[in-house]
């Protein structure tokens, strides 16, 4: 049975996702809160706010701003707004909406006030199952799909056979995709990352050079084990696999996989990074609001520093530069200051 799947979100990661999929050849149902919106894509064959150079075959597309609708008519539903908005998104829907539904979370950001990842809020609001909750996370920049340069897709499931259905779906020319099962830990990596590359921006904005980078980004990889091994992730360690994957054959991921160091490097380095942008715009002395309004995309980590900040109070991991992140972009201290106080702790 072919099943079909299903978009919430229009932003530059949900159209990169809709042109993969289509570009597989794929029908998709779409929600885009916008109207106008869907009536450009619809008369333009693309998106006028993101990734405008990526045209889509419209009779691909069913385009809707009824997002129950979309749910309805979909077998498999990616969910990919950000974290931040995800609550007022799905405010409107009942309990059972995703009954017999695969959630397939594109999201890279813990839930504000709540602080859980995506499928811990899923269960409680929706009764969702770990079972029918998927993760598709990169190492993959949205500009780089539009321009179709070879990438790498991580999907993530308890089932792995059932994340390997689902990605194969996603196959391209210039796409390739990894499977693993550990759901939990490529998400608290995901977030994880994109504290680093705020960190990383800073950096830059503050005028340090390459030499420093790479020591920097080193330590936050250092950083970021320690509090996956905190929360009871495993097989982090590099250079050490738990054999081989029984679907794929390839040996089994660690911490040194695409999706966990690769996605980091990416986001820390690449000028496609949001989140690195942001930073540097806070290290070049920004206020918050200030680079939030001229960037007009959402930088996921800034909220979810203040998640982490808040959730490493239980968890007591040691997270120095996380912590310092958090106290410039939050607490209002210097960025020279709070960089000279990671300088005294990377090794």
């Amino acid at each position: 049975m072919v099943e079909t799947f299903g978009i919430i979100g229009s932003g530059s990661w949900a159209t990169a996702l809709a042109k993969i999929l289509t570009d597989s050849g794929h029908s998709i149902n779409w929600w885009i809160r916008n109207a106008e919106t869907i009536s450009q894509i619809k008369k333009r064959r693309h998106n006028p706010h993101y990734l405008n150079s990526a045209y889509f075959d419209t009779s691909l597309l069913s385009l809707e701003n009824d997002i129950k609708k979309v749910i309805d008519d979909s077998d498999i539903v990616i969910i990919a707004v950000p974290s931040a908005f995800i609550e007022d998104t799905l405010a409107s829907l009942d309990r059972n909406v995703f009954e017999n539904k695969k959630i397939v979370s594109a999201i890279k950001g813990i839930i504000p006030k709540h602080n859980v990842l995506l499928n811990a809020w899923l269960l409680k609001q929706f009764d969702v199952s770990l079972e029918d909750y998927f993760v598709v996370l990169g190492p993959c920049h949205a500009e780089e799909v539009a321009a179709e340069k070879l990438s790498y897709l991580t999907f993530s499931g308890v089932d792995v056979t059932q994340a390997s259905e689902i990605a194969s779906n996603f196959k391209t020319d210039y796409i390739n995709t990894v499977v693993n099962h550990d759901i939990l830990g490529v998400q608290y990596a995901a977030v994880l990352k994109n504290i680093y590359a705020l960190g990383a921006g800073i950096a830059h904005g503050l005028e340090y050079g390459d030499n420093f980078l790479s020591v920097y980004i080193a330590n936050s990889a250092d950083e970021m084990a320690g509090f996956l091994r905190k929360v009871g992730i495993e097989h982090i360690v590099v250079g050490e696999h738990d054999g081989e994957d029984p679907v794929t054959h390839r040996k089994a991921p660690n911490y040194a996989a695409s999706v966990y160091l690769g996605d980091l490097l990416v986001t820390c380095y690449s000028l496609y990074s949001r989140n690195r942008t942001f930073g540097n715009m806070i290290g070049k002395g920004y206020s918050v609001m200030s680079a939030q309004l001229e960037l007009n995309m959402v930088a996921e980590g800034y909220n979810a520093v203040k998640c982490i900040y808040d959730l490493n109070k239980e968890i007591q991991a040691e997270m120095p530069i996380a912590e310092t992140v958090y106290e410039i972009l939050w607490e209002n201290v210097k960025p020279e200051d709070g960089f000279k106080q990671i300088e005294e702790v990377l090794v």
